[in-house]
């Protein structure tokens, strides 16, 4: 007699992921993807490189309708959501999400194609974006090979921005970059686009919807088995030693009403602005909107309204 779906499979998370026994991964959501293109509307190009072929690690590029190299943009190293587990930078949400924005901000894009777990269990995105950010900072010399970068930026104006696990991606690398430097780059901000951010005690009114902290809790430990738990400081920031050590000088969150994650945005934004970091730290919250809702709804206001702060955020001490 075969066995049932229930004692075939180790892990699941409805509507997200399965994992079977034969290790097997069904990813039950975020597997359309889209090739790169010059978009008819905005006239964004974008194309994939390979960054290091032995990990298959890659991005894609964007850049905008009139590049000129005598006028250099800043840049933005986006790194997508998706609880570390699904999504690519070829999802079809994510292509049209940095279309528009590079065409709102008219500045040049980096979206990184991390390794996800479970295969590839967490440190190894972080490791992967890391990469990807120091391929990156090489294009400011004439050492890089990636033409687009050398001609178009403006090493000078560089940020991070992320949603969701990409967020806290981005956050971890503001971190490196704070602890280690990065050389040929001045990483400006970041963008943190409803934070993946836990912790083991609920915060503010965290503690209402406990299945859903208990998914999230759940979830990062699947992606990172290694790790020490919620209150790893990958995942609870304010538990990090090297919080006030955040590599830029000011930085945009992003919240909105109805997400769970809600309440870690605010706590982090709290947290940052009295950790003696220095910087700049402002929010921004969506009002009866959902988890990543401009991606699934981009035209709504809400959305429009975002892109456009976002927008603004990454030109606002740009000549």
């Amino acid at each position: 007699m075969a066995s049932s779906t229930a004692e075939e499979l180790i892990h699941e998370f409805p509507y997200f992921l399965r994992v079977n026994k034969d290790g097997s991964v069904q990813r039950l959501t975020g597997n359309d993807i889209v090739p790169p293109s010059t978009n008819p509307d905005t006239g964004v190009q974008s194309k994939d490189v390979v960054i290091d072929p032995e990990t298959d690690l890659s991005a894609r590029l964007y850049i905008p309708k009139t590049p000129n190299p005598n006028h250099k943009r800043p840049l933005l190293v986006y790194f997508h959501g998706g609880g570390f587990c699904i999504e690519t930078a070829s999802s079809p949400t994510y292509h049209n999400y940095l279309i528009s924005l590079v065409a709102e901000a008219n500045i040049v894009a980096v979206s990184v194609d991390y390794r996800r777990a479970p295969e590839h269990p967490l440190p190894v995105a972080y490791d992967d974006s890391w990469a990807a950010v120091k391929w990156v900072a090489s294009h400011s010399t004439s050492n890089g090979g990636e033409v687009w970068l050398r001609h178009y930026v403006d090493f000078d104006h560089v940020f991070f921005v992320g949603d969701s696990a990409g967020a806290n991606i981005a956050h971890n690398m503001a971190i490196r970059v704070g602890s280690y430097g990065l050389d040929g780059v001045k990483l400006v901000g970041m963008v943190l686009i409803h934070p993946y951010f836990g912790g083991k005690d609920p915060t503010g009114s965290e503690g209402t919807n406990m299945m859903g902290k208990v998914f999230s809790d759940k979830l990062w430990v699947f992606a990172h088995p290694s790790s020490s738990g919620s209150d790893d400081p990958l995942f609870n920031p304010v538990m990090d030693s090297n919080f006030s050590n955040l590599g830029c000088n000011k930085v945009l969150v992003c919240v909105a009403e109805k997400d769970l994650l809600r309440e870690r945005g605010w706590y982090y934004k709290e947290k940052l602005g009295k950790s003696g970091w220095g910087g700049v730290v402002e929010i921004m919250e969506a009002m009866g909107e959902n988890h990543v809702f401009h991606l699934f709804n981009p035209t709504c206001d809400n959305a429009v309204t975002m892109l456009g702060r976002v927008a603004s955020f990454l030109n606002e001490d740009k000549a």
